[in-house]
């Protein structure tokens, strides 16, 4: 017998403390767990974007292997095109862009001349004095620190963004080179019973996001395109940049396009009113087309999804994650309604 009396009963796993210790140490994981997705989340971002163009690339891919490419050769091509892409797309805006805000640089005091002639304008400078305060800014001693710190922080935003563009190539080709194994892995976690089933629906998944992405791009396209003749039609300065702005903003779902417009009939009106006006009444014109027409007709064979259900998606994609949340939110929309449609609904209808 124990010289300290009988032992008591070993906690259960009902006893209050090691349920409350259980507890607690699992919310305290859960905590944990959030910290690090939040402080990881640029680089969530930048792989999620990546495996986005990789899939979207793989399309191509695909269709180069079909002419007896091998894969890594066929990635190799593709990459290479969309490498030449980026550095046609420097080449083209560049040059011109530099030349071009030299000019407008040149031709900003004409601009504020025509401005303080407005008799609108100068009503509203004399009563809040917004020249005299810019004045008194330029004027103050603090504000060669304050432009050299601006003209800093802009230089790091810089650095930071191409560090991105170049860490999301590099993780693109990693995961565009091995896409299939990336595949197979995944799938030979469903049941071996389930998983043929699963590798249709996932590749039908992957196809509607490659022709999602290929049908954004046809779209920018035609709209850059559309623009940029219409600004060389009238005579509009910086055509090209503006045009390549245009394409760049329609790639955003819901306001791409009016970001695009807004900034290309803003220049407009500075060519005259009448010049302003015919610019607004264009792109109405065209976005009205882009709308019921182009879109819905690139659109529908690649996602088909109700447009209802893309603007929500849009919108709650834009809300998470800014214009990277808006850009993939209707692919992964496409693939929840598949999802629910092929898996969701069946089992509904077995009950």
């Amino acid at each position: 017998m124990s010289p300290f009396g009988r032992p008591g009963q070993p906690l259960g796993k009902a006893h209050p403390f090691v349920f409350g210790f259980i507890g607690a140490l699992g919310v305290f994981t859960a905590w944990m767990l959030i910290q690090a997705i939040t402080s990881a989340r640029q680089v969530i971002v930048l792989i999620v974007v990546a495996m986005f163009l990789a899939i979207g690339l793989n399309p191509a891919v695909e269709a180069l292997q079909r002419t007896r490419l091998s894969r890594r050769a066929s990635v190799g091509v593709v990459f290479v095109g969309v490498i030449l892409v980026f550095v046609g797309f420097g080449s083209a805006i560049v040059p011109p862009l530099t030349h071009q805000i030299t000019e407008f640089i040149d031709e900003v005091p004409t601009y504020i001349a025509q401005l303080q002639r407005n008799e609108s304008i100068r009503e509203f400078d004399q009563r809040y004095e917004v020249l005299k305060k810019a004045q008194e800014a330029v004027a103050s001693p603090d504000f060669g620190q304050t432009a050299l710190d601006g003209i800093v922080g802009v230089g790091r935003r810089v650095v930071s963004g191409l560090f991105s563009v170049f860490t999301v190539l590099i993780l693109t080709l990693y995961f565009l080179a091995s896409l299939p194994t990336i595949k197979t892995f995944f799938y030979r976690l469903a049941p071996r019973s389930r998983r043929a089933r699963v590798a249709l629906l996932g590749d039908e998944v992957l196809l509607r996001i490659g022709g999602y992405v290929a049908g954004t791009i046809t779209v920018a396209t035609i709209a850059g395109t559309v623009a940029y003749v219409f600004m060389l039609i009238m005579d509009i300065p910086f055509a090209l940049p503006l045009a390549l702005f245009v394409g760049l903003t329609a790639l955003i779902p819901l306001v791409g396009a009016t970001i695009g417009a807004i900034l290309v009939c803003t220049v407009a009106f500075f060519q005259g009113p009448a010049v302003g006006i015919i610019c607004v009444i264009f792109f109405l014109l065209y976005q009205q087309v882009e709308n019921y027409f182009i879109h819905p007709r690139v659109m529908k064979r690649a996602v088909d999804v109700q447009p209802a259900v893309t603007i929500i998606a849009a919108l709650l994609g834009g809300a998470l994650l800014g214009i990277v949340g808006a850009l993939l939110a209707i692919p992964t929309a496409a693939a929840i309604a598949l999802i629910v449609r092929e898996v969701v609904v069946p089992r509904q209808e077995t009950l």
